[in-house]
C-alpha cells in the first residue's frame, strides 16, 4: 500500500473536505426549506443584505441597470452560504490531513460552530443582524440547519478524507523490510 504524503495527503484532504462541505451544504438547504414548508415561513433576506453591505463597505459596485442587479444580489447571496460551508469543509479537511484526529463529537461541534461563525459572523459584522436580541426560537431555527450541516460534513469526511488507517501501509512495509532485514541476517 502506498501512503499518500506531503502536498499530495493536504491537497486530497483539502479536496475531500471541500466535498463533504458541499454535501453538508446541500443538507442545511434541505432542512432550510423543510423548515420554510414546515412553519409556513419566507425565505430570509439576510444574505441579501448582507451582499449589499459587502459591496458597499468594500466599494465594489454590484453592476447592471435595477432589475438586474437585484437579480445578481439575489444569485450571490446563497452562493456567499454555499462558499462557506463549502470552505469550511475543506479546513477541516486539511486540518485531518495534517494529523489532527478528534472524535466525532469534537469534528461535529467543530464543524457546526464554524458554519455558524463562517454564515452568521459577517452578517454580525456587517450590522445585518445581532445574534443577541435573536428569540429562542430564531436561535433553534439557525441551529438545527448547521447541526446538520456538521453531521453531514462530518459523515462524507470521514469516508473520503485522510484516514489514520493510512498509516497501516506504513506500518506494514517497515515491519515487511525489517522482516526481510532479519532473513537477510538470519540466512547469510
Amino acid at each position: 500500500m502506498t501512503r499518500v504524503t506531503g502536498r499530495a495527503r493536504h491537497l486530497r484532504g483539502l479536496l475531500a473536505g471541500a466535498a463533504a462541505g458541499a454535501a453538508g451544504t446541500t443538507a442545511l438547504n434541505a432542512v432550510g426549506y423543510l423548515d420554510m414548508v414546515t412553519r409556513g415561513r419566507g425565505e430570509s433576506t439576510t444574505p441579501e443584505v448582507t451582499v449589499e453591505r459587502l459591496s458597499e463597505t468594500l466599494h465594489v459596485p454590484i453592476p447592471g441597470n435595477e432589475d438586474v442587479r437585484k437579480n445578481r444580489v439575489k444569485g450571490l447571496g446563497p452562493l456567499t452560504g454555499i462558499a462557506s460551508g463549502v470552505g469550511m469543509g475543506a479546513l477541516l479537511g486539511l486540518a485531518l490531513s495534517c494529523g489532527w484526529r478528534p472524535g466525532s463529537a469534537l469534528l461535529t461541534a467543530t464543524a457546526t460552530t464554524g458554519a455558524l461563525i463562517g454564515t452568521n459572523g459577517p452578517m454580525t459584522v456587517l450590522r445585518v443582524t445581532d445574534p443577541r436580541t435573536w428569540s429562542r426560537s430564531d436561535w433553534v431555527a439557525d441551529i438545527v440547519p448547521h447541526v446538520a450541516y456538521a453531521l453531514v460534513t462530518v459523515a462524507v469526511i470521514r469516508r473520503l478524507g485522510p484516514d489514520p488507517t493510512d498509516h497501516i501501509g506504513e506500518s506494514r512495509t517497515g515491519i515487511r523490510q525489517r522482516g526481510a532485514t532479519l532473513r537477510h541476517i538470519l540466512c547469510s
